[in-house]
């Protein structure tokens, strides 16, 4: 069945009928001229009908339409019959389509979505007074008073929503003009490539400097350059936010946009798992040979609880302080069932970890003596250097940076963390070896019995409650009389996330690509508070629809493959992310500096305000000879006319600058030429506050003087 229009026309029936179509047709003559005449006589095209009742025909030919409604009944009636007999059956609408224009409705902002509501009310209040008997003319009319809209625009959004459903309607109504979106067509291809090539570079050179250099190198081939903030609305457009970041600020910042794989603990147990790391105090210590350095730590921890349970000091990270360490832990606590480390040459030592896969330290024979650690079933898994991810141990180190390094008693002994951050009083101090060991040891207990702890394990525990319970739970392996001497041995043998969009919400993270261009942003979200591992709808301030964010699962703290996997996600980011940039940006740094033109004068000499090294024996300055009472007097006198107090020179007002404005606008309006200089200062100046004030003053004196 076809649908059907209010005017009970299917909806493939067009209400407007050409002049053309009309003349020998359904009674009216067929005589050009007579038909005009006839036109004029009804008095069909009066002004006030005009887009109502007739409008003007767009396309090829030109021409006039008329409504229907104007026919003599008789010739109306035979032109319905006509229309509905050639028309054809409408096809529903596809259910996909309807899916489509709701979603992109989803993604309109809310001055957008509140036009469209606005026209819907409309339309439904004309049709709610065409129900109760009001005629079409006096229903549109009356309507478009109280909207203060014209006649013919409420036509317009009628024949938007003409034979589709009712409840589709709104999306039809939306106003889907790009709204002055800029494409940037104004641009010539190579200045778009010059600016982006000059932009994107690591050096991180300011947009005003590249559109500086832009102007220059386009003013001589000639090119069209459009405004600077064009091209930096073009570049946000049109590069990828991972691109920009790679080109600017290096892949560090790159991987950051790539949320990281957080690991839940929960799972494992005491001693089931723990990671070993070394520290260099930021100190000076004096040791008992009379030496003073910074001293290093090496210490093993427990992963579950996060307690310290070893910790040995030493001049450097050295496999004997690490296996020194790994026997106190034997000896007091029992034998880890794994342990994670880097491959450092103290951890990575063939005495301690030898015979283990994948060492990459040295050379791998086999004749290697076996490890310690594989030797009492010690599971080794490596992992990444200075990753607090990976290694949970790099966090608690942090601190140890305040807590135990600005200790008062190391006062005056502490180096500061970086050559640009040292304290007033640097190297006023060194402390005894047997102080600082004290120290160390006293507050490192602390750290594992403070309470208060927020971790997932400890719940608001200490370390050493949350370890405690767990380890009388445990199975604990022993180490033999004979295992003992293994470490004993002296021989060699981790509002939107501001790095990368991620979403923190009860606990729970979520994250989708979309949300690497909203770092750091405020954000809507929308869930099911009784499924939050169902994905986030986000929305922007403004009520745009932006993604789905899925939510991100913790893996486990061992879980191999999942860190596997993760790494592999990673990589490929970081490879499509590489492969964008190349794309995007085609010409290298120097291709862009051999295309600068340069200033330097045809005969090579030396601009005034440049100076010339001057190389050659130093000439000393001969001694001033004693001025005369003449001279001194004359010198008084200039020097108290230069230090008078200089005339106030009036500044140019708010006023000033405003009627400036108004003018360079009036001369923009009337098509006269302006300097680009008055063109610049007129663009930033219309977006300040002070323009707004200014206009509004001036239409109020407006209105006011009449």
């Amino acid at each position: 069945m076809s649908v059907l229009t209010d005017y009970g026309l299917p909806a493939n029936v067009s209400e407007w009928v050409p002049h053309s179509d009309l003349i020998g047709k359904y009674g009216f003559p067929s005589n050009k001229g007579a038909f005009s005449r006839h036109i004029k006589d009804s008095n069909w095209r009066r002004p006030e009908w005009e887009n109502i009742k007739w409008r003007k025909r767009q396309g090829k030919g030109g021409g006039y339409e008329y409504h229907y409604s104007l026919l003599p009944l008789g010739a109306m009636t035979a032109w319905l019959k006509e229309q509905v007999k050639a028309s054809k059956i409408e096809e529903p609408e596809k259910e996909t389509r309807r899916e489509e224009l709701w979603e992109g409705y989803d993604r309109l902002p809310e001055k957008k979505k509140q036009a469209a509501r606005e026209r819907l009310s409309a339309l439904l209040a004309v049709e709610a007074m065409i129900k109760v008997g009001h005629e079409v003319e006096l229903a549109y009319g009356m309507i478009a008073k109280e909207r203060k809209a014209s006649i013919s625009t409420l036509y317009k959004w009628r024949a938007k929503v003409r034979g589709i459903r009712r409840d589709d309607w709104l999306v039809h109504l939306v106003d889907r003009r790009a709204g002055g979106n800029n494409t940037g067509s104004e641009c010539s291809e190579e200045a778009w490539e010059f600016f982006k090539a000059d932009y994107l570079r690591l050096e991180r050179p300011s947009a005003e400097s590249c559109y500086r250099r832009l102007q220059r190198v386009g003013a001589e081939k000639g090119w069209r350059v459009p405004c600077l903030k064009t091209l930096s609305r073009k570049i946000a457009r049109e590069i990828p936010v991972e691109a920009r970041v790679l080109c600017r600020d290096g892949q560090e910042e790159v991987n950051n946009l790539y949320p990281p794989q957080r690991r839940s603990k929960l799972h494992l147990a005491a001693m089931a798992a723990t990671d070993v790391d070394g520290h260099r105090w930021d100190l000076w210590v004096r040791w008992p040979d009379g030496e003073v350095m910074r001293p290093c730590m090496v210490a093993i921890r427990d992963v579950f609880s996060g307690k310290f349970l070893s910790w040995r000091i030493d001049k450097s990270e050295n496999r004997e302080a690490f296996r020194l360490a790994f026997g106190d832990v034997v000896e007091n606590w029992g034998i880890p069932e794994a342990m994670y480390m880097d491959n450092g040459r103290a951890f990575a030592s063939k005495w301690m970890t030898g015979g283990v896969a994948t060492r990459y330290r040295w050379k791998v024979r086999e004749d290697d003596p076996t490890g310690v650690l594989k030797t009492l079933g010690v599971e080794v898994h490596w992992t990444t250097p200075y990753s607090g991810q990976s290694k949970p141990i790099e966090r608690a180190f942090r601190d140890f940076c305040d807590n135990i390094a600005k200790h008062p008693a190391f006062a005056g002994a502490w180096t500061g963390n970086s050559p640009e951050n040292k304290p007033e009083n640097y190297g006023s101090r060194a402390v005894d070896l047997e102080v600082f060991l004290e120290v160390v040891t006293s507050e490192i207990r602390e750290h594992n019995a403070r309470p208060g702890r927020r971790t997932e394990t400890c719940d608001g525990r200490s370390f050493d409650e949350t370890f405690a319970e767990s380890y009388a739970k445990s199975v604990i392996r022993r180490a033999s009389v004979a295992q003992r001497r293994l470490w004993l041995m002296a021989a060699e043998g981790v509002t939107a996330s501001r790095k990368n969009g991620e979403i923190n919400l009860m606990g729970n993270r979520y994250w989708d690509a979309v949300l690497r261009g909203y770092r750091g942003e405020k954000l809507i979200v929308r869930f099911d508070p009784q499924a939050l591992k169902k994905p986030l709808s986000v929305y922007r301030l403004d009520n745009v629809f932006l993604c789905e964010a899925a939510c991100i699962e913790d893996a486990g703290f061992n879980d191999v493959a999942a860190a596997q996997e993760h790494g592999r996600d990673r990589n490929r980011f970081r490879k499509a992310t590489k492969d964008m940039v190349k794309a995007m940006v085609t010409l290298k740094p120097e291709e862009v500096a051999a295309m600068i033109p340069s200033h330097a004068s045809p005969d090579g000499t030396l601009e005034p305000g440049v100076m010339r090294l001057v190389t050659g024996p130093v000439v000393q300055n001969k001694p001033i000879p004693e001025r005369s009472a003449e001279e001194k007097a004359r010198l008084e006198e200039v020097a108290k006319r230069l230090s008078a107090p200089k005339p106030v020179v009036s500044m140019q007002t708010a006023t000033d600058r405003y009627r400036r404005a108004a003018a360079l606008e009036i001369s923009l309006e009337a098509g006269e030429a302006v300097t680009d200089r008055d063109y610049e200062w007129l663009e930033l100046y219309t977006q300040s506050a002070e323009y707004r004030s200014q206009k509004r003053i001036a239409n109020y004196q407006m209105a006011v003087n009449g």
